[in-house]
């Protein structure tokens, strides 16, 4: 009678044990991590058809993008929780250095009125945009098909939060030397109705209710957050350091070096998903059906910053060079 082969049991982390070396950090603590990918008819190892387990089927499983192993996707700069706290850390000493320095020198009460005045109006109510950015990215995070993807949206999602608390920060401070402009009062009115965030507002509104994880992607990663970078950061900054507003000039370069890690792992991405056929045309349609909304956006936001001529036409080159880069 044969006697039964006697299987070894498998190492840990044998998921990665085709690379034929040991794992680093980043691959122990983020790969393969969502189980709600294992069976895709019942996400949540429950009643397939119960709503949230459709949802995951339609918006994540259902989606154009296709690839046969979302989980090979890594992190340019592989980043894991431990050490995305020691990198931000370090830029969130710089930004509270840079208050501290400047507040001491009476930074705000050398700013001119006028000045002050489209802060109130170009500056402080961004915090309700990098806020929309801020629950994307959560979305995302759930909504990816691979952990990696996820982890990547996550940090995100504290970036945008960085982002909308230096604003808030910033317009309590400003309201201290300004206190009869609205500065800390009239932000939603400026954010619902003054032109310039009128694009910004409907592009991300529209964009919020884009449930499919692929779409999402595209119209943030892709398009909405270049657009945001190259004017509420970019071009604000540099008009805020020609009015002599030198703290918010570096406040927004740091918030764009954030913004250049985003467009790494972006980038990653995207090239990780046009090795597999059809997807770079799936990419390409999206990308067309958002783009148009934000050189609106770019257009409405631009042409109210003082002291910034040609913005909007640097800002959609840059924009279009991001997207050209990666082949779309």
């Amino acid at each position: 009678m044969t006697q039964p082969e006697i299987l070894k049991p498998l190492k840990t982390w044998s998921h990665l044990a085709g690379q034929r070396r040991k794992p680093s950090e980043y691959e122990i603590v983020s790969t393969n991590l969502h189980y709600t990918t294992n069976n895709p008819d019942a996400p949540f190892e429950l009643d397939p058809n119960f709503p949230i387990a459709q949802w995951f089927k339609k918006n994540r499983n259902a989606c154009p993008l296709n690839h046969a192993d979302w989980d090979a996707f890594r992190d340019p700069d592989e980043l894991i929780y431990r050490t995305y706290n020691i990198l931000q850390d370090g830029q969130e000493t710089y930004v509270h250095g840079l208050l501290d320095q400047m507040s001491e020198r009476g930074h705000d009460n050398m700013l001119e009125r006028t000045w002050a005045g489209s802060l109130a109006r170009l500056y402080t109510p961004s915090r309700y945009l990098f806020h929309a950015l801020q629950m994307a990215s959560a979305y995302l995070s759930q909504m990816a098909p691979a952990s990696t993807i996820s982890n990547c949206a996550t940090y995100q999602t504290a970036d945008s939060l960085r982002w909308l608390s230096h604003t808030a920060y910033r317009t309590k401070e400003l309201s201290k030397s300004f206190s009869d402009i609205g500065l800390g009062i009239d932000e939603r009115r400026y954010w619902e109705q003054d032109p310039a965030w009128q694009g910004f507002r409907e592009l991300v509104e529209k964009a919020l209710v884009a449930w499919d994880w692929g779409e999402a992607f595209v119209a943030f990663s892709l398009v909405i957050r270049p657009a945001i970078e190259e004017t509420v950061l970019r071009a604000l900054g540099q008009a805020g350091r020609h009015n002599g507003d030198m703290l918010l000039g570096m406040l927004t370069d740091a918030q764009l070096l954030d913004g250049e890690r985003h467009r790494r792992w972006a980038g990653a991405l995207v090239r990780f998903c046009i090795d597999s056929e059809g997807n770079r045309d799936v990419l390409r349609q999206w990308v067309a059906k958002w783009e148009p909304l934000a050189d609106a956006a770019i257009d409405d936001y631009c042409s109210a910053l003082p002291d910034a001529p040609g913005s909007a036409e640097k800002a959609r080159v840059a924009t279009r060079k991001f997207r050209e880069s990666l082949g779309l």
